[in-house]
């Protein structure tokens, strides 16, 4: 919950390739308080059933660049390996996964909640700022 001097983030994932959200997605997040300053790792969280991580972490004071790092080939990992134990003549001898993880940074204002939802597919992503 932000107040009047921080910021707060939520995000969530849908996997657009399949209209679910993506669940088991580890979600690191980092600050940093100045253009110039060096990134601080605050900690991390996973995805739910429902794709949303619930309990990030709290933003400090100061804070005004915030960087979610989402850790998503392990999720396509698993979804090509369930896939292929139920179709093994289907298996592709391709790239398992063409983005390994996707590193989101906006800015943020104190008072502010910021929602950054990750639409998310083998091969592409798209994200924005939510409410």
């Amino acid at each position: 919950m932000s107040t009047s001097t921080t910021a707060s983030v939520s995000t969530h994932i849908l996997d657009t390739s399949v209209g679910r959200p993506a669940e088991a997605v580890a979600v690191r997040l980092s600050v940093r308080s100045g253009r110039e300053a060096d990134w601080r790792a605050l900690g991390g969280s996973a995805t739910d059933a429902d794709g949303r991580c619930k309990d990030l972490p709290a933003l400090p004071e100061g804070t005004t660049h915030v960087r979610l790092d989402f850790a998503v080939e392990p999720y396509f990992e698993k979804k090509q390996a369930d896939a292929q134990q139920d179709a093994p003549a289907n298996r592709d001898s391709g790239p398992g996964v063409f983005f390994p993880e996707v590193a989101i940074t906006f800015a943020v204002v104190p008072g502010e909640h910021y929602h950054v939802p990750l639409l998310l597919n083998p091969f592409g992503y798209s994200v924005y700022r939510g409410s």
